[in-house]
């Protein structure tokens, strides 16, 4: 089964040239179709789910109370249900599949991260009660990968193509198994279109040579926003632009980096600042190494006291991840944790454990 969690629209009408493209391409595949209209796509007077003629294996939950369709010549189920406004209270709550032995799916429109959100919030106490081997989620625009909630799976995969810089990186769907034990796996299946992508490099001496050493080799099709960080002199940004322009479908250049300064400038003027750097500046040069240095807090770093562009940290919360950029307005570094997908910005004064030199 095909498993469709609504926002297939970005508004309740569509040109009569998708709706046939849609159309043959749900009506070619082997599988029953099932589509859950979302907050997008509503079921409003003059919407295509409710005025288009579907090919005979799709159905469409055309209510916002659950339904099932019986497939016994699968042992499946299939449940659902739809959004006939822009706005939808709770749904899942109070459900519970039926058991008598088939595999129950359900394919819903909801928010599963927000639990004041007027888009059908679904919260885990909800999925958990609900007695489904596997509920597909819409709506929120980032994959989730496989998640748990008691003994129920779910998931969200994304929207199919990034539309902005908010919905960076590749695009795609889960190819889901259900195994007789009821044991779910997924596995994400890339979609072809164009991908947004935000990638920062540390200029250095040379921007344009620390772009190019950063990018992928595929980026034809791609849009792209380059931003530079860290300390250097000003990029120039119509030149780096005119020459790495060619690789891209679409690219823009910002140029995000901050002066150069030594950690010691000001050392010797005649001012409390002016002293205090020259005291410390002498235990600096006093110290026998680095390890001294680091001892005693004087490990000079990044040339003003902080962490380096790329250094490995361990954070009590968040894990590992990677120094992207420090950001001195804020008085922050900007990480690139593993397990999340934007950067963080995190105070200069939080603990950070450095991972390697």
């Amino acid at each position: 089964a095909v498993l469709l969690a609504g926002d297939l629209f970005d508004s309740v009408h569509a040109s009569e040239q998708t709706l046939q493209a849609l159309c043959r391409a749900l009506g070619s595949i082997r599988a029953p179709v099932f589509i859950s209209p979302g907050n997008h796509d509503c079921l409003l007077p003059g919407s295509a789910y409710l005025t288009q003629r579907w090919p005979e294996n799709v159905h469409i939950f055309r209510t916002p109370s659950i339904a099932a369709v019986e497939l016994p010549e699968k042992g499946l189920r299939v449940y659902g249900a739809g959004f006939t406004a822009r706005e939808q209270p709770p749904i899942l709550d109070g459900f519970h599949a039926e058991q008598d032995g088939r595999i129950n799916l359900m394919v819903l429109h909801g928010d599963a991260q927000n639990a004041a959100s007027p888009y059908n919030a679904v919260s885990p106490a909800q999925i958990a009660a609900s007695g489904l081997s596997y509920l597909a989620l819409g709506h929120i625009h980032q994959a989730s990968g496989l998640l748990s909630a008691g003994a129920v799976h779910y998931a969200w995969p994304g929207c199919a193509m990034g539309r902005g810089f908010d919905e960076l990186g590749q695009k795609g769907a889960y190819l889901g198994e259900i195994s007789d034990t009821g044991e779910v796996s997924l596995t994400f299946l890339p979609l072809p279109g164009r991908r947004y992508e935000i990638l920062r490099v540390a200029a250095g001496d040379d921007p344009l040579a620390a772009a190019q050493a950063a990018l992928p080799a595929d980026t034809e099709n791609d849009i792209y926003r380059i931003v530079f960080t860290g300390e250097a002199d000003a990029v120039p940004c119509a030149a780096v632009q005119a020459a790495l322009a060619p690789r891209f479908y679409a690219l823009t250049i910002r140029d995000e980096t901050r002066p150069r300064r030594s950690l010691w400038a000001g050392a010797g003027d005649d001012t409390l600042r002016g002293l205090f750097l020259q005291a410390l500046k002498a235990q600096y040069d006093a110290a026998a190494d680095d390890a001294a240095r680091r001892d005693r807090g004087l490990r000079e770093d990044d040339g003003d006291g902080t962490l380096p562009i790329g250094q490995r940290v361990r954070h009590a919360v968040f894990g590992e991840g990677t120094v992207l950029d420090v950001d001195l307005n804020k008085g922050a570094h900007v990480i690139q944790f593993d397990g999340m997908g934007t950067p963080r910005s995190i105070s200069l004064r939080a603990k950070l454990e450095k991972i390697g030199p």
